[in-house]
């Protein structure tokens, strides 16, 4: 955005000449989405070993501008995908196993993604990978089991490439960690990639992976989906199963997901993982292939929690509402009540998060946990909780009750259209690793303003590539809706996308 005297988070804060990074080439992977490259290979158009190869090769050519990878896993990799070819069936069951038919013979009937180059974000259990959560202080020792989740994304056949980087612990809306390693924007290197899973978006944006895995305690998925340009998709708490790091928290704030370039990639993740995995207290997803019903849209602008959303975040905003009417669907001004309360409760809980973390990193992480590693947004919210800590039982019940509030507060309306953030992408720096605690928190918080309450609500909501800044970067829109009411989105997500396509960085 060129301005005279531009906003704070334009201004520059490095000397850093912007590039875009573009990884698409005439390989294996082409132009390719996720089930793109899974169609091409039950086809024997292409092997897994050589989508591999193709992914593996991109991933390096990019990486040294992104910053994008925290640990890789290519050797293994390399066998997954060889399996794939050598048995024709993806390697289902954790690290080494197999899914077999019932006579014993392996098959790739039902796996929607065999062979598909991938990537885990690094805070997940995957064994045989490092977990080191993007801080510091955390030991770098591999994981002997994949957790409950990483145990679904294997089964849906994708071949993770290694591990993706975050900030630490995922407290903030970008992924730049101490001493300048950042992860960069392949949009123009000058900006953020968004956080937590700005590694996962950075590779997906740019096409090294077609696909890969993110997770969303705060807007986690949907914030670099909204900075990268891609499909960011929280589903309702509840559809998959919680890591190890996030099940024991009082309110189960973080669900896991993909990061995709195309609506068909979002939803056939869903389904493959429902196909065996259907959630217990919710409808059924289904396949999702096209639009659905006429739906009455609820149009928000500015968020009631921070401040008012800059110009060309409202423009794509108000410009998707157009294009809803457009196709049929009726658009209302609703503003949908949020207690004033929310925003300190969801603050004092994050608090309380990070708070556990400092005490008792050794007695979750193991005796090579070092504290004194700790990053100072880390160490900065720790240290406001203990002057909160009376509040805490009050905290707590107040945002595990959020759920039917939520529900109720849609009224009249079936979705609701929102900005993502207030504000467009951040340059690098405007949320840096080093910056003072009071600074980051005041301005993360800013930011961030409208993807929170579906946390604590359990709620979905998706990130849609669907507006621009003036020097053509991406800027996400948001659709949420009624907890278990995800198909709605998926639904309504591709009959955006079919009225406009949304922006590639190889167009």
């Amino acid at each position: 955005m060129t301005s005279t005297n531009p906003a704070p988070y334009e201004q520059p804060t490095e000397e850093h000449e912007g590039s875009r990074v573009s990884a698409f080439v005439d390989d294996a992977l082409g132009r390719l989405d996720a089930t793109g490259v899974a169609a091409a290979i039950r086809a024997g158009e292409i092997s897994a070993s050589e989508a591999m190869e193709a992914a593996i090769t991109r991933v390096e050519r990019v990486d040294t501008e992104l910053g994008a990878l925290a640990h890789d896993d290519y050797a293994r990799a390399r066998r997954r995908a060889a399996a794939v070819d050598r048995v024709g069936q993806a390697p289902l069951r954790g690290a080494h196993g197999q899914g077999r038919t019932g006579s014993g013979a392996p098959t790739t009937e039902g796996v929607a993604f065999a062979g598909v180059p991938s990537a885990l974000k690094d805070n997940v259990h995957a064994a045989g990978h490092p977990m080191t959560m993007g801080s510091d202080a955390m030991p770098v020792h591999q994981v002997i089991e994949d957790g409950p989740f990483v145990k679904q994304f294997l089964e849906t056949g994708l071949v993770p490439v290694g591990n993706t980087n975050l900030p630490p612990f995922g407290w903030t809306a970008t992924t730049e960690r101490p001493r300048g390693r950042v992860t960069r924007n392949p949009w123009d290197t000058r900006y953020s990639a968004g956080g937590s899973s700005g590694g996962t978006a950075a590779l997906v944006a740019s096409g090294a992976l077609p696909i890969a895995h993110g997770n969303d305690g705060g807007g986690s998925i949907r914030i670099p989906a909204a900075a990268c340009g891609l499909v960011g998709l929280k589903v309702t708490r509840g559809r998959y199963p919680n890591d190890a790091n996030h099940a024991t928290m009082p309110v189960k704030i973080v669900v896991d997901g993909v990061l995709s370039r195309s609506v068909r990639d979002t939803a056939g993740f869903v389904a493959a993982v429902e196909e065996r995995h259907p959630a217990k207290r919710w409808p059924r997803i289904g396949h999702v292939e096209g639009p659905g019903d006429r739906l009455r849209v609820g149009l928000l602008v500015d968020s009631p929690l921070a401040p008012a959303t800059d110009e060309a975040t409202a423009a794509a905003v108000r410009a998707t509402a157009t294009l809803l009417g457009s196709l049929g669907h009726d658009v209302i001004d609703h503003a949908p009540p949020v207690p004033d309360f929310f925003k300190t409760d969801f603050e004092d809980y994050w608090s309380l998060l990070s708070f556990a973390i400092v005490r008792t990193g050794r007695a979750m992480y193991g005796k090579d946990f070092d504290p004194k590693r700790l990053d100072p947004f880390t160490l900065g919210l720790a240290g406001r909780f203990p002057k909160r800590m009376h509040r805490t039982p009050l905290t707590v019940a107040r945002l595990a009750a959020t759920g039917r509030a939520y529900d109720s507060a849609f009224g009249p309306v079936d979705v609701l259209l929102t900005p993502v953030l207030t504000h467009t992408t951040p340059r690098i720096g405007y949320l840096a690793g080093d910056l003072d605690f009071d600074t980051h928190f005041e301005r993360v918080t800013g930011y961030v303003g409208f993807t929170p309450l579906h946390n604590a609500a359990g709620a979905p909501a998706i990130s849609l590539p669907l507006g621009s800044t003036p020097d053509g970067r991406p800027v996400g829109v948001m659709l949420s809706a009624r907890r278990g009411q995800d198909r709605l989105l998926l639904e309504l997500a591709y009959e955006l996308e079919a009225a406009a396509a949304f922006a590639r960085i190889e167009d």
